[in-house]
């Protein structure tokens, strides 16, 4: 396909370090108790004991290392038809981004966002820096880390397979730094499912990591067709949740998001990841692994909201297309949880823990493409009772993926 990459042009090691360092100098069946995986050694960074506030768990956050920043930089440059360009160019071949202050001191959006994208790239390379110090600021306990989209889901097969590899090594490091701080959602190729599915099991067995996540389509493919289903399988086996993180709209559906900045955050993303679970639902895929947990970030991607009229329109056997033995409400509330990632909306939180179930609702704050401070002020301020508050804010995520108190 277009803009992929080789592995000859990609795994020069030395070189991308090296272009990325100039970079950050510029910067400094769901479980029900929750079997929690042990982190091996001492944090040197505990969080800062606080009284009085909730402990918050945030679980859809990024990272990036050098070698797959390269490799995204030469996509980028190659060109192509793919609306992911849009924001990896800004991201990863734009000129070289201002500073960054060590912490957000606003809860206010940026008001030139394309300006404030140029200066995520060290916040996504930094692990034990700024990130921390952020973290620290804004008592967040940990951040749950991934790959940040789309991962290395636009590399040529071989290339990703690495990547990818490499990329969980370097997290598993992350966490065995910081076990306290970080958890981690490992990254697998979905150009090659079985390698993928190798990998998925590497990636619990030893590396000991917390689920997996996958940016949406690949090579404009959903996850409902069958060349994927050893991933689904891997998944379902390993007892691990996968996360359907966005991406830009496929090539098939991309025309009407190509104008007014429309692929991305601003309604792309939740379009076209909505899209891809309702055809999990309606494919008949959700039938045959019935035990597979998945996630399913910004508020549900507005799922909760379309579940009376999806169950009206998609109710089984009620037309010939149909796979389905089951509602979407049905599947919704038995393999998917939702994360409160970038949006932010008390009254839209409430209408999901109402429709899916407070058991089901994790917080999120999509680091670092959104604001941290606005982020915790939210489930802070949010109406709930102080068990709920605690459930949405770390306990439910500890459940679900598994994660060590510390």
């Amino acid at each position: 396909m277009k803009g992929t990459t080789t592995p000859a042009e990609v795994i020069d090691r030395r070189n991308a370090v090296a272009r990325i360092s100039s970079v950050l100098a510029a910067g400094a069946t769901w479980p029900l108790l929750g079997a929690q995986q042990q982190r091996e050694g001492v944090d040197s960074r505990q969080s800062p004991p606080a009284r009085g506030r909730v402990r918050k768990v945030a679980t859809e956050e990024a990272f990036v290392i050098p070698e797959v920043a390269e490799a995204m930089r030469q996509v980028v440059r190659r060109g192509g038809p793919s609306l992911d360009l849009k924001l990896m160019s800004l991201i990863y071949d734009s000129p070289a981004a201002a500073p960054v202050t060590t912490t957000q001191s606003s809860a206010s959006p940026p008001t030139n966002r394309d300006a404030f994208v140029r200066t995520v790239l060290p916040r996504l390379l930094d692990i034990d820096q700024q990130r921390l110090a952020e973290m620290d600021a804004n008592g967040v306990d940990m951040h749950l880390l991934s790959l940040v989209s789309p991962g290395v889901q636009m590399f040529e097969r071989d290339t990703a397979v690495e990547l990818a590899r490499l990329s969980n090594d370097r997290l598993s490091e992350m966490i065995r730094r910081h076990p306290t701080r970080f958890a981690g959602l490992a990254c697998f190729a979905p150009q090659d499912p079985f390698a993928a599915a190798k990998e998925m099991e590497r990636s619990i067995k030893t590396l000991k990591l917390n689920g997996f996540l996958v940016n949406s389509h690949t090579t404009n493919l959903y996850l409902d067709d069958q060349r994927f289903w050893p991933i689904l399988e891997a998944a379902e086996a390993l007892d691990a949740p996968l996360y359907i993180h966005p991406r830009s709209p496929s090539d098939g559906m991309a025309a009407p998001f190509s104008d007014y900045r429309m692929e991305g955050p601003t309604w792309g993303y939740g379009m076209e990841t909505g899209t891809h679970a309702v055809r999990l639902m309606l494919s008949g895929v959700l039938d045959r692994f019935p035990r597979i947990r998945i996630v399913l970030g910004h508020m549900g991607e507005a799922l909760p909201f379309w579940l009376w009229r999806l169950d009206y329109m998609a109710s089984p056997a009620s037309r010939a297309a149909l796979r389905n033995k089951l509602k979407p409400s049905e599947y919704l509330q038995r393999n998917f949880a939702i994360t409160t990632s970038g949006l932010d909306d008390p009254l839209a939180l409430r209408f999901a823990i109402e429709k899916i179930g407070i058991d089901r609702v994790m917080w999120a704050i999509d680091y670092p493409f959104q604001n941290t401070p606005g982020s915790v002020a939210f489930i802070e301020s949010a109406t709930l009772s102080d068990s709920e508050r605690e459930q949405v804010a770390y306990s439910n995520a500890e459940r679900i993926f598994r994660i060590s108190h510390g």
